[in-house]
């Protein structure tokens, strides 16, 4: 099965995704990792991630408006439901998301 681009699985998925705009040489993104994977975990697997890295799409991060990293957006079907920059609590991310399952 062809791997589907990113612009693709933002648009075309039914599902909620995770946007998580990212670079590896980025601290805070790193941090976040584990955060992420956990909350999502616990969600049940209902939203999906995907990991952008904005060296490689910088098209794609400024098309969001991404001028800082980490950066997340939630979309459904092409549109966005939420947004956040920055480190994040476990908490406050769990709330956040919570609302979108």
């Amino acid at each position: 099965m062809p791997k589907k681009n990113p612009k693709e699985l933002i648009s075309k998925s039914m599902d909620a995704v995770l946007v998580d705009f990212r670079a590896d040489w980025c601290g805070p993104c790193q941090t976040m990792d584990p955060i992420i994977e956990e909350v999502l975990d616990e969600l049940g697997g209902k939203i999906n991630l995907l990991k952008l890295d904005i060296d490689k799409h910088p098209q794609l991060a400024q098309q969001f408006g991404v001028r800082s990293i980490p950066h997340y957006i939630l979309f459904k079907r092409g549109k966005i439901l939420w947004r956040k920059g920055g480190i994040l609590p476990k908490r406050d991310l769990e709330k956040a998301l919570k609302g979108f399952t």
